[in-house]
């Protein structure tokens, strides 16, 4: 899969990502020969993208924002993106991540507080050690 990358490729499990800087018409053309190359890669090992979950994120200011197709498709272009659990936006800004895990940890303990009668500190830690505080500590240290 790696033969002939000119750019960044990532691979996890069944994950994987092309990354490449576009501050001039050679990068763009490399990202693009790149996609080509993985699409004919896939096709010989007779292997399918899912190219509904294939995006293209567009990182900081400036970016000129170009097309890319996989095979005889365009992906679609998005403002964030998951990646392994982290939410990941065009400014590599993670307040919708801290966002999003502290609005978790508020239902999880709204609902110990609604279903656990005891309020006592031996009743409440526990619980909170184990349903609450893994989402504050999840990407951490991102």
């Amino acid at each position: 899969m790696d033969s002939r990358i000119e750019c960044t490729l990532s691979k996890f499990a069944d994950n994987t990502k092309l990354c490449g800087v576009v501050d001039m018409l050679e990068g763009r053309d490399a990202i693009q020969r790149n996609l080509d190359r993985l699409e004919r890669w896939a096709r010989a090992n007779r292997i399918k993208f899912n190219k509904a979950k294939c995006k293209v994120l567009h990182v900081c200011r400036g970016n000129p924002k170009h097309n890319y197709r996989l095979g005889r498709e365009w992906i679609e272009s998005c403002p964030e993106e998951k990646d392994l659990g982290a939410l990941v936006d065009k400014k590599l800004n993670m307040t919708q991540q801290c966002a999003l895990a502290a609005q978790k940890a508020n239902r999880i303990l709204g609902c110990i507080k609604s279903s656990v009668t005891s309020r006592s500190r031996e009743g409440i830690l526990p619980l909170y050690s184990a349903l609450v505080r893994p989402h504050l500590e999840y990407c951490v240290q991102l």
